[in-house]
């Protein structure tokens, strides 16, 4: 999330009211997760086993509970709680604005598109044109939606990421101050929901076909021309490449990437990264050629224990 203007450090630190390290008009430009961080970015650490990804990464900013060496370039920002802060930047920000109208008036929507009854669009959306936008679709603030796009009945654009640090007290949520980016001629089905980005964009490229009741969580990518059929869950900060498709009730975990061309078959549990242009299935998700052998060295189980048993 880049900011509205060039802050400094010392802005900043007002803001949480925190200390820091670093030059009073050091130049901070917007906050980040470690994954998309770029320089001029705060990036967040609040456990010594991270602090080096942190401080090595491309965040010029560090935001961290304990003052330590740090990269020539750079600047700490010095917090008991760098969870509870990062969360005091989104909400100052990109604070909630209560709605209390169907189609905000700061939305703007393209011509020739049709939006039916009882649809939510939320501020500062921007939806193209040719598209349709079916009854009690949601979504949220700051989406921005392209040409010729379908969105079927009950879909929700924008909800809060699945991100929760676990205190004594019960679960604090990270809050999401990214946004849900989708690109032209993207069809989504009935009952979908995809998550905004925690900093960044939860982005679905051109072309993209998903089927109904598809999960896709907070900043993954979809890449170009892919299928996704019905009851797939996609976690946080996944890539999937260009073409890939991917059959019912698929499961993939978070922060790995699917390879181009990838086929992955239904009730597959993907656990890792997988390369592109193979077919994949399973529990854990493997290539057919690997899966069918583990298949056949299985069956061989039986037999193996009872030659076991005759040589007693």
């Amino acid at each position: 999330m880049k900011f509205p203007r060039e802050y400094s450090l010392k802005e900043i630190a007002e803001i949480i009211q925190t200390d820091y390290v670093g030059s009073d008009d050091f130049p901070i430009l917007g906050m980040n997760e470690i994954h998309v961080v770029e320089p001029g970015d705060i990036v967040f650490v609040d456990h010594p086993k991270y602090y080096d990804k942190a401080l090595q990464s491309a965040a010029t900013i560090v935001l961290i509970n304990k003052e330590v060496e740090y990269p020539e370039g750079k600047a700490l920002l010095i917090s008991d709680d760098p969870f509870r802060d990062f969360n005091k930047l989104t909400n100052h920000f990109q604070p909630f604005k209560p709605s209390n109208v169907a189609i905000a008036e700061n939305a703007k929507i393209g011509e020739g598109t049709v939006i039916q009854p009882n649809c939510f669009v939320g501020n500062n959306v921007t939806i193209g044109k040719n598209c349709v936008i079916h009854s009690n679709v949601s979504i949220y603030d700051n989406a921005i939606i392209g040409d010729n796009v379908i969105i079927h009945a009950g879909t929700v654009l924008g909800a809060s990421a699945f991100y929760y640090k676990n205190r004594p007290e019960g679960f604090d949520q990270l809050k999401s101050g990214g946004r849900v980016v989708i690109e032209n001629n993207v069809d989504i089905g009935a009952l979908c929901t995809i998550d905004n980005g925690v900093t960044a964009d939860t982005t679905i490229k051109e072309g993209t076909k998903i089927d109904n009741q598809v999960q896709v969580g907070h900043d993954t990518i979809i890449g170009k021309k892919c299928l996704i059929a019905s009851q797939v869950g996609i976690a946080g900060c996944v890539i999937i490449e260009d073409e890939v498709t991917i059959w019912g009730q698929v499961g993939i975990t978070s922060g790995i990437t699917i390879g181009k061309k990838a086929v992955i078959s239904a009730k597959a549990g993907v656990s890792k990264s997988l390369e592109g242009g193979k077919s994949y299935f399973g529990v854990p998700a493997d290539d057919f050629r690997s899966k069918y052998k583990e298949i056949a060295s299985i069956k061989m189980i039986p037999e193996i224990l009872e030659k076991l048993k005759n040589k007693k």
